[in-house]
């Protein structure tokens, strides 16, 4: 597609040359942002159209993809989020419009169900018409995918409200969401009833939920509940009587997103357990907050795996210095928006403006006001350039910029520096960037050069981050690194007793939680509560002891998700891992050659991606080389994803 021939068509041909200027091809067409547009000088009547076009693209270009042939693989066990959607009283629309225009309806809400589980890399397993299946967790998973389905869903309720101001048509939909074990994967069915298998209960529940939410709700199941943690609010509908369900089966309404949230606040659904190990970290961040009250601004760059406990260490540093008077601005990275430009920024002016969903854009600009004058400067001088930004309209209270874009870009990223350094002058100020490995370019760029500026104010800015991101700080003499290590026996088993309220455990359970968590506090944290709501354990004499025998124990759901999504990175080369892991935590390369499906270089290949992937270690060169799972449950996890008679032959060569 000629992107000039796209303008052309939609009567913006004015705007060819500057897409053709900023080499943006149908490649790229589809990534496209209000922001991207608007750093381009389009006017927003003009976004607007483009924006809706670029979504009615995306979704075509989507549904088009799910009626492509998939190749036959596998079936496997896993973790999967099932949505079901369909349309409100499609019977009582098909009656009252003419059949031409209905399938026209039924196109544009199988495009707008398309965009909104693209958006989110879902799947559509099965389109029936006036509805669809879709699954979050296959064929690759992801460590939310419950919140995807969650976020997909909201937006395709947004989506169907626009379509029914479009198209002038009484239009809602409604939606049910499941989450658990389940086996997909094989292809069931022939000709338009073609679909992915999947045999469990979870389809059927995220079915049954459907048929009970109300129009343009989503009803989600207690398991993806559990997965949401506080991201959302939620209203519970009590334990209803489902048709195929012996016992009452509780279910939930999404409310609303929760606003202000941090990522490692909101996927909690308990409170915090104590704080272990990591004193010495603490200290230093401590150190670093005590020479920037001063007036000597310090970085921090906090980096380690998932899981290892970064934003636990924020919160205790909150804590250490909680009776202090200092600020905080909070930059939250999301894996949802590294395209989106000034994503994290735009949250923290959010909440530190005070704005609230639906209010009159005359209040936020107020709101905003407020907020400069707070940092000490004249509104004059950042309202216009923020206000802007932000898409408030000013109603002529500050004059219009009449600049070209990347003067307008400047002069808005000149005022978020300037309300640093102003705040930073009425109180020491704590800068947390958080998951800076989802980090858009755009917030990097701003973020650096407040790097450059905080030395000489009172500024702690801490930044964590998985290992993957590489700060291009590191070296400066106000910059340090911190790079947080596993937990050891000890402070493992300190964990372990505080959650357990210092009840003693069996040894057998104590040392099976310790060999499968790998010293990763996090793994430790949710396999241990796993343990006590497993009916395992009974309480007896101030002790637990066992109430049934011990068998391996199970990988936590909330745990579930994450590591699959390790493994269906690797999908070409994850049967090498799912091979090793029948044969055990370590095992040779002789003998994983003997039972590999490929031999010779390209064993050798798949085995160099793992190492690098850092799945697996590797101990000297093949043919007597021996390869580790670095982590206990990952080996779980690929073993279990095989279905048992794909495991017996592999335990039978």
């Amino acid at each position: 597609m000629d992107v000039g021939t796209w303008l052309s068509g939609l009567g913006l041909g004015q705007y060819e040359a500057v897409f053709r200027e900023s080499e943006i091809d149908a490649d790229v067409l589809t990534e496209l942002t209000d922001q991207h547009l608007k750093d381009l000088g389009i006017a927003l009547g003009h976004r607007l159209k483009l924006l809706r076009a670029i979504r009615q693209l995306a979704g075509d270009a989507a549904v088009k993809a799910s009626e492509q042939p998939k190749p036959q693989d596998a079936a496997d066990r896993r973790q999967l989020t099932v949505m079901f959607c369909d349309l409100v009283d499609s019977t009582a629309l098909t009656a009252q419009l003419d059949p031409e225009d209905m399938g026209d309806l039924l196109r544009a809400f199988q495009r707008a169900v398309a965009a909104a589980v693209t958006r989110f890399d879902g799947h559509v397993a099965k389109w029936t018409g006036d509805g669809a299946s879709v699954y979050f967790g296959y064929p690759r998973a992801h460590e939310d995918d419950a919140e995807r389905a969650t976020r997909a869903s909201i937006a395709l309720i947004e989506a169907v409200g626009r379509l029914r101001r479009e198209r002038s048509v009484d239009l809602e939909v409604r939606i049910g969401i499941s989450t658990g074990l389940v086996v997909v994967g094989e292809l069931i069915g022939e000709g338009e009833a073609l679909e992915r298998g999947v045999v469990g209960d979870t389809p059927n529940l995220a079915s049954r939920l459907q048929a009970l939410a109300k129009p343009d709700t989503v009803v989600v199941s207690e398991s993806t509940r559990r997965l949401l943690g506080r991201t959302f609010e939620l209203k519970a509908l009590g334990p209803l009587e489902l048709k195929g369900f012996r016992a009452p089966v509780p279910a939930w309404v999404i409310a609303g997103e929760r606003e202000n949230v941090s990522r490692f606040d909101a996927s909690r659904s308990e409170a915090m357990t104590p704080f272990v190990g990591r004193e010495q970290e603490v200290a230093l961040l401590v150190n670093r907050w005590r020479r920037a009250a001063k007036g000597e601004g310090q970085v921090a760059l906090l980096s380690g795996e998932a899981g290892i406990g970064k934003s636990r260490i924020l919160a205790a540093l909150r804590d250490r210095i909680g009776d202090e008077r200092y600020l905080t601005f909070r930059y939250q990275c999301s894996p949802h928006h590294v395209n989106d430009a000034f994503y994290p920024v735009i949250g923290q002016i959010w909440h530190g403006a005070g704005f609230v969903s639906g209010e009159p854009a005359a209040s936020r600009l107020d709101k905003l006001e407020v907020m400069i004058s707070r940092a000490g400067l004249e509104s004059g001088e950042i309202a216009p350039y923020l206000a802007s930004f932000l898409a408030i309209p000013t109603d002529g209270r500050y004059p219009a910029l009449e600049m070209a874009p990347s003067e307008q870009k400047e002069r808005t990223i000149a005022a978020m520096i300037a309300l640093v350094v102003g705040f930073a002058k009425t109180a020491p100020l704590l800068m947390l960037v958080e998951d800076a490995h989802w980090i858009d370019p755009t917030s990097l760029d701003l973020l650096g050069r407040i790097v450059d500026r905080v030395q000489h104010l009172a500024v702690l800015y801490v930044v964590t981050s998985r290992a993957e991101f590489t700060a291009p700080w590191v070296g400066r003499p106000h910059v340090t690194a911190l790079s947080l290590n596993r937990f050891e026996r000890s402070q493992a088993v300190t964990m372990i007793d505080r959650i357990m309220s210092s009840k003693a455990l069996p040894a057998e359970v104590l040392d099976q939680i310790i060999a499968k968590t790998d010293g990763v506090p996090l793994f430790v944290e949710e396999l241990t509560k796993s343990v006590l709501e497993s009916g395992l354990l009974r309480e007896e004499n101030g002790a637990y002891v066992l109430a049934s025998a011990l068998t391996p124990l199970a990988i936590p759901s909330t745990l579930h998700d994450s590591l699959t999504a390790r493994l269906d990175r690797l999908s070409p080369i994850k049967e090498i891992a799912q091979i090793g892991s029948a044969i055990g935590r370590e095992f040779s390369y002789d003998l994983l050659e003997a039972v590999s499906p490929i031999t010779g270089q390209a064993l050798r290949d798949a085995l160099r991606q793992l190492m690098e992937s850092e799945l697996i270690y590797g101990r000297g060169a093949p043919p007597k080389a021996t390869y580790i799972f670095k982590h206990a449950l990952v080996q779980d996890t690929a073993y279990v994803s095989l279905l048992r008679g794909r495991r017996q032959r592999i335990h039978a060569m």
